[in-house]
């Protein structure tokens, strides 16, 4: 049954808590419910790395504002200035040119404009052009479409490829697929057919392993060198800007609607000419960032997980706080170094959040828990100790308490015992509403002057209290198990000044006088909590709580409760404990009820005043 111990054993259960935590993030993750933080953490990484130079040799040709004001011409221009645009380049020999402008459509201009640009695309002998593909999807059937430039200048040009983007559910462009499926047939992207251009043209080029990756953008908007096609067109740039280079024309102008949120450019105003741009740097320089394994991160968030409980198990909160946001620093802080140099894109959301979650989880848990150890220590002490002592009990709640309960534990104490004497027939004589009443306010008298010196009230039966000195707390010194004697006496005698105090109220009022007889002894005690998870009481038991009894009943019926209206008998253990504080008579060695052995017996009968102690060796006179 060792194993069955082990399962339910309180560091077993801890480190189930912090897993059911980490699988509850690692199944939020795999359901998509942290995509959108785990992108932004993307953004974030890109930033904090910030903006790199391109190593590739590409220039943007920009079709922008500016060239509408120069041109003046209404979009979309004549396809024959295109073949002009060609030839004025052509002069500087680029290596490959890449058109992201859609032809789909002979030209409203006429066949004589497509055939003047097709003559250029066949003069240049380097062009790559664009295509756009779409899905209409009715409740039949669903069309897709490559809306491939027209056969005329498809013909012309060394190839074309699908221009879209890949874009999130937060429509930012992050990644790029390299082929698509149309028709069952593999079809390459722009991306691509340019990339395969400029490695036949002479650039240097990684090899390609994969068909698809997250783009490693260099920065925002204006990274790449940028020329307004209208410069190109009247000449105001010299040829040999192109020599060797990979050209990107295209537009960045908003209001021809191809500008794309990236992580460079949250607002939405990066060119989509830009982002090809960024695409082929990254395969040319054989830099794409791939996703780490999730099964990794899967299993480093089940770790965070179980180390959050356990941590916040193990210190305080503002300590436990402190720890987890320095490990949830550190992650973020190594996520980013293995982004930075390896090019690993690790999901940095789903760790940190078990760390968070799990300390939130367990401090609430504590919480709880805690108020119900409160509760139920309050419901055990708060009515029968002063408020600085349950807040004492609680404050060091730790030692002492296992499962709900206080632990047993034997200890030294001074255990007190009251009764009435003559209540039995007081209570023949009264009604029950005034005789609850009248006892009770004796009874919150007492409880008051007990807790007052520093006791515990135990327990109430019928007209008696049980009270200790000297618990929950075990005293480990001589002087505290001494306080804890001198500190029951003088409750007694309090007690007995209060009873003289009550009773001449009531003697004026008309009601019953009473007289007390209190035992008092010192002792070790075992002490703890008795009864069922309903009823639980904290007392005392053992052969000292018996032996205050058995003082405490001592000869009740003979005792004349005269010239005192209390008797208040000790042993000699609690005797040795007052010094000369007390005035003392030594009543003798006694058999009690209950006691094989006898047992010295004194009586206590006040403070100690010059010139007034009584003998301790006299013995009582009968």
């Amino acid at each position: 049954m060792r194993w069955f111990s082990l399962l339910f054993s309180p560091s077993t259960q801890m480190m189930l808590r912090g897993a059911v935590v980490g699988l509850a993030i690692v199944l939020a993750s795999a359901s998509g419910l942290l995509d959108g933080l785990e992108r932004c953490a993307l953004n974030a990484q890109f930033r904090l790395r910030g903006p790199l130079p391109p190593q590739s040799p590409i220039v943007i040709v920009s079709i922008g504002e500016d060239s509408f004001d120069e041109l003046d011409l209404a979009w979309p221009w004549p396809r024959a200035l295109h073949g002009q645009f060609l030839d004025v380049i052509g002069q500087g020999r680029p290596a490959v040119v890449g058109f992201d402008l859609i032809f789909s459509e002979p030209s409203s201009r006429g066949l004589e404009d497509d055939q003047a640009f097709a003559q250029g695309l066949i003069r240049a002998g380097n062009v790559v052009l664009a295509s756009a593909m779409t899905v209409t999807q009715e409740k039949t059937y669903v069309k897709e479409d490559m809306n491939a430039p027209i056969g005329r200048l498809r013909k012309s040009a060394v190839g074309f490829g699908f221009a879209n983007f890949e874009t999130d559910e937060d429509a930012f462009v992050r990644r790029t697929a390299l082929t698509r499926i149309h028709q069952d047939q593999e079809v390459p992207s722009f991306d691509l057919q340019i990339y395969r251009a400029a490695a036949n043209a002479g650039i240097p080029a990684h090899q390609i392993e994969v068909k698809g990756f997250l783009i490693n953008f260099r920065g925002g908007p204006r990274t790449f060198p940028t020329i307004p096609y209208y410069q190109v067109l009247n000449g105001e740039v010299a040829p040999d800007v192109f020599t060797g280079k990979i050209v990107l024309v295209g537009a960045t102008s908003a209001i021809l609607q191809d500008v794309h949120p990236t992580p460079f450019a949250n607002q939405g105003d990066m060119p989509g000419i830009e982002v090809h741009a960024n695409v082929l740097e990254t395969l040319l320089q054989g830099v794409p960032l791939a996703q780490a394994p999730r099964t990794l991160t899967a299993l480093l968030t089940l770790v965070a997980g179980i180390l959050a409980v356990w941590l916040t198990n193990r210190l305080r909160p503002l300590a436990a706080m402190a720890g987890l946001g320095g490990l949830a620093f550190g992650f973020a802080a190594l996520a980013f170094v293995v982004f930075l140099k390896g090019r690993l894109v690790v999901d940095s959301v789903a760790v940190p959040l078990a760390l968070a979650v799990g300390y939130g989880a367990t401090v609430v848990e504590n919480f709880i828990h805690e108020q119900r150890q409160k509760a139920a220590l309050m419901h055990l002490f708060s009515k029968h100790v002063s408020p600085e002592v349950a807040d004492a009990i609680w404050q060091q709640r730790d030692e002492f308490m296992a499962g709900g309960r206080l632990r047993s534990q034997k200890l030294v104490a001074t255990v007190l015992f009251t009764d009435l004497k003559g209540f039995t027939s007081i209570s023949e004589r009264m009604d029950t509403p005034s005789l609850m009443d009248w006892i009770n306010a004796y009874m919150e008298v007492m409880a008051q002057l007990v807790m007052k010196h520093g006791g515990v009230v135990d327990d109430y039966f019928g007209d008696a209290i049980k009270a200790n000195f000297g618990v929950p707390f075990a005293r480990t010194t001589e002087a505290e198990m001494q306080q804890d004697a001198v500190n029951a006496v003088a409750c007694a005698l309090a007690m007995e000044s209060e009873l003289k105090r009550m009773n001449a109220r009531w003697k004026e009022q008309g009601l019953p006088t009473v007289g007390m007889r209190v035992g008092i002894f010192t002792g070790e005690v075992t002490a703890g909590c008795l009864g069922s998870a309903q009823r639980m009481k904290y007392t005392t038991i053992g052969d000292t709580v018996n032996t205050a009894s058995r003082l405490e009943s001592f000869e009740k019926d003979s005792e004349e409760l005269t010239q005192s209206p209390c008797r208040i008998l000790i042993g000699e253990p609690t005797l040795c404990h007052l010094g000369d504080r007390y005035r003392i008579q030594r009543v003798g060695e006694l058999s009690l009820k209950g006691k094989e052995k006898r047992v010295s017996v004194f009586r206590v009968f006040g403070p100690a005043e010059a010139g007034m102690n009584l003998p301790r060796t006299a013995e009582a006179q009968s």
